[in-house]
């Protein structure tokens, strides 16, 4: 007895390949890598990295903007956070309610000189895109810092615009008066 069959040709073959229709390319929203360095009396004294959280308004902000081309603004910000009464950041945080964090620069410590500072990105290459320098934000009143977010709006302790992302670093950073911290972004896809 043969192992194989026997076919004639009038005999067809057929291969098919049936594909679940849930499947697909799954994209968050592009999230930013916040990297800090603090400096002190001219030295680089610890550096750190955190990720964020895109919040809801963010994510809507984004798909109005580049898919139905509505209201573009280019101008964005980078802020502090303060340890004053923090417990965390969230997906639900906008401008003008974030009941989790406490801005720092204006009312909280830390303070610092200027308004939220003005984030500039290079060119995007490779999936990514980065600030093409960092906010740097001259420390001018003792406190901790709790992490970084940014935002439509450069007015310290402003409600209004867009709080595209919010990040909290695992811990706090204490900073001095006439301390730098410098806070650059990096964005992949």
């Amino acid at each position: 007895m043969s192992t194989f069959e026997k076919g004639l040709a009038k005999d067809a073959l057929g291969v098919g390949l049936i594909a679940r229709h849930d499947i697909g390319e799954f994209m968050s929203a592009p999230k930013f890598r916040y990297h800090y360095e603090l400096i002190r009396n001219g030295l680089v004294i610890d550096t750190w990295e955190s990720t964020n959280v895109v919040t809801t308004v963010g994510k809507n902000d984004l798909l109005d903007k580049y898919f139905a081309g509505s209201g573009y603004t280019a101008s964005w910000n980078c802020g502090l956070i303060s340890s004053t009464s923090y417990s965390a950041v969230a997906a639900g945080d906008t401008a003008s309610s974030h009941a989790g964090w406490l801005e720092a620069g204006g009312a909280n410590a830390p303070t610092y000189s200027g308004t939220r500072k003005a984030i500039s990105f290079s060119a995007a290459s490779g999936g990514s895109k980065s600030t093409s320098s960092a906010c740097s934000f001259s420390i001018t009143g003792t406190g901790t810092v709790q992490g970084a977010f940014v935002s439509t709006l450069a007015t310290v302790d402003g409600t209004t615009g867009i709080l595209y992302s919010a990040s909290a670093f695992g811990g706090t950073r204490a900073v001095l008066n006439g301390d730098t911290l410098n806070v650059s972004l990096t964005m992949s896809v």
